[in-house]
């Protein structure tokens, strides 16, 4: 003989048909949209560090080009003040 079953019941007690039903597509349209923004965000920081990394690359080339003005104008420098001075 097999053991007769009920309805199923609940763990707080009453029918499963006085809870609210789940909505998977709802949830998972919110799990989706919860990503995408994640995405958004470590997207739009990994852009800031490469763009502070471009401003910092600037600098130096920039520093780099300065220096090679400023070496450029002593040599010039140098080479008048010595034929003035013979």
């Amino acid at each position: 003989m097999s053991a007769r079953r009920g309805p199923p019941v609940e763990p707080g007690g009453g029918s499963r048909f006085l809870y609210e039903g789940f909505d998977a597509a709802h949830a998972r349209i919110e799990a989706n949209e919860r990503v995408a923004e994640e995405r958004w965000a470590a997207l739009d920081f990994r852009l800031n560090q490469i763009d502070q990394a471009l401003d910092r690359l600037e600098k130096r080339i920039w520093l780099g080009v300065y220096g090679m003005v400023a070496f450029l104008l002593a040599r010039g420098a140098e080479a008048l003040m010595a034929t003035i001075l013979k």
